[in-house]
C-alpha cells in the first residue's frame, strides 16, 4: 500500500494498482539502490540469523511469513482472509 499526501496534506491510502497512473513510475535511482542495499544487507543478517535456528523454529518462521505474505495478497485483491485459517491450511 502507498500513501499520497496531496497538495492540500490530504493523506490518501491507496494500493499502487488503484493509482491512476500505477504503471509509469518514476523514481529516484540513488535514493532508490541506498534503500535497497539497506533491505539486502538486513536479509542477509536475518538469514544468517536463521542458519543458527534448529529446523523447527526454521519451518515455524517459513510458516509465519507465508502465511502474512497470503492474507496480504489476498487484502490487496479484496478478499480478508483469518490469519488462523491461512496457517492451519498451510501447515496441513
Amino acid at each position: 500500500m502507498i500513501t499520497i499526501i496531496t497538495l492540500k496534506n490530504a493523506v490518501i491510502n491507496m494500493w499502487i494498482h488503484e493509482h491512476q497512473h500505477w504503471t509509469n513510475f518514476i523514481w529516484d535511482s540513488e535514493v532508490l539502490g541506498s534503500k535497497l542495499a539497506d533491505v539486502r544487507f538486513c536479509q542477509g543478517v536475518l538469514l544468517g540469523r536463521m542458519q543458527r535456528l534448529g529446523f523447527e523454529l526454521k519451518q515455524e518462521a517459513s510458516l509465519s511469513i507465508l502465511t502474512k505474505d497470503v492474507v496480504k495478497s489476498s487484502a490487496i485483491e479484496g478478499e480478508f482472509l483469518s490469519p488462523e485459517e491461512v496457517r492451519s491450511s498451510k501447515a496441513s
